[in-house]
């Protein structure tokens, strides 16, 4: 029975996991009905505003869903939202037994749910598969703990630390293969983040690129105090099809501001440095618009400060078989630095994953 609860458990992982990036700021989640040991009713929250998993499982199951049981990964909701408590939804269809991968952290629900069940006469059980429903939901769970987004820095190096050489060429230091995995990432994070010395350097689109992906496009942030953003870059020209927010000093020129923002881009001044902008505040004001995921594609420098001030959660690394070498060519993290190596940053929760001849280290900063 134990193997059945997870299979049946996995099965609505693996149906929260289909709308990952679509449904921010709420979570992604998915639901099976079974009954008689059959599923007689499944389905997932596809985006923010519309029936949840549990509501399109028991439309499908029909009246089959009277005295059966549910596997959901995240806790039913409670409260009335965009849409009506799935709680009660559950209740009203006579289901029998409630099994809950993980409790719902949104002060809203964060029990009260399971309570309500309880309350009802459904027996409910909960943590099935429990870590890897939070790992699912994981910029969620950030996001509503502290209202800023998690932060994850994907850079791509040489084997010898480079990702660019000493004339500054860095095309392409990792393969197709992992290129493709990128656009996967940036498919399911709200927003991505660069400098200005990335747009300077590489006039990037930063948008999704995959055959057949129904991915939108991540929200553009871009660093740059001075607002040196060129008009005719790319990040400018496309705006109006993919929000973009410029981040700058309160004392950049505001003419310029106000061509970037007839071109369509949307500018903000926070505090600033000695020409350093405050990162913190950018995370703040991100969460405040509800971006609950960003993705950092920028260089040594704004990663070196992320990284100084403690404010990366997970890193994407890919390490290319690529040696480079050059004494001037870049390196993923500039900035300061730290003086001991006591100091350094340590990664947790490690992962290694192969794409063509290239290695993925997917870990999680420790704090």
């Amino acid at each position: 029975m134990h193997d059945d609860k997870q299979k049946y458990m996995q099965r609505a992982l693996s149906l929260a996991a289909v709308a990952l990036g679509k449904t921010s700021p709420n979570p992604v989640v998915g639901a099976v009905i079974v009954k008689d040991d059959e599923i007689v009713g499944e389905g997932y929250h596809q985006k923010a505003g519309t029936p949840h998993a549990e509501v399109h499982a028991l439309r499908q199951a029909g009246e089959k869903a009277n005295g059966a049981t549910i596997y959901v990964s995240l806790e039913p909701c409670s409260h009335f939202g965009s849409t009506p408590p799935c709680a009660d939804a559950l209740i009203k269809a006579g289901i029998k037994k409630a099994v809950i991968a993980t409790l719902d952290p949104n002060p809203l629900v964060a029990g009260n749910g399971l309570r309500k069940l309880l309350a009802a006469g459904i027996e409910v059980e909960s943590g099935v598969l429990e870590k890897e429903a939070q790992k699912l939901n994981e910029a969620f769970f950030k996001y509503i703990k502290t209202s800023r987004p998690l932060t994850a820095i994907k850079t791509a190096m040489t084997l010898d630390g480079k990702i660019a050489s000493s004339s500054g060429d860095s095309r392409w230091i990792t393969s197709e293969e992992s290129r493709e995995y990128v656009h996967h990432l940036r498919g399911i994070h709200d927003a991505i983040m660069v400098g200005i010395g990335t747009v300077l350097k590489d006039d990037p689109m930063l948008n999704v690129r995959l055959a057949g992906s129904d991915y939108n496009d991540p929200v553009r942030i871009i660093i740059d105090s001075y607002l040196e953003t060129p008009l005719y870059s790319r990040i400018v020209t496309s705006s109006s099809q993919q929000r973009s927010i410029i981040f700058c000093a309160h004392d950049a020129d505001q003419a310029r501001q106000n061509r970037l923002e007839q071109a369509g881009c949307e500018v903000r001044r926070i505090n600033s440095v000695n020409g350093l902008l405050a990162l913190e505040e950018v995370l703040d004001i991100l969460g405040s618009m509800k971006i609950c995921s960003l993705l950092v594609e920028g260089g040594g420098n704004i990663n070196g400060a992320l990284l100084e001030q403690g404010l990366v959660d997970k890193v994407y690394w890919f390490i290319a078989p690529k040696i480079i070498g050059g004494k001037d060519a870049l390196t993923p993290v500039e900035g300061q630095g730290f003086d001991f190596i006591r100091d350094a940053r340590e990664l947790d929760f490690m992962e290694i994953t192969r794409f063509d001849r290239d290695l993925l280290i997917t870990g999680y900063l420790r704090k």
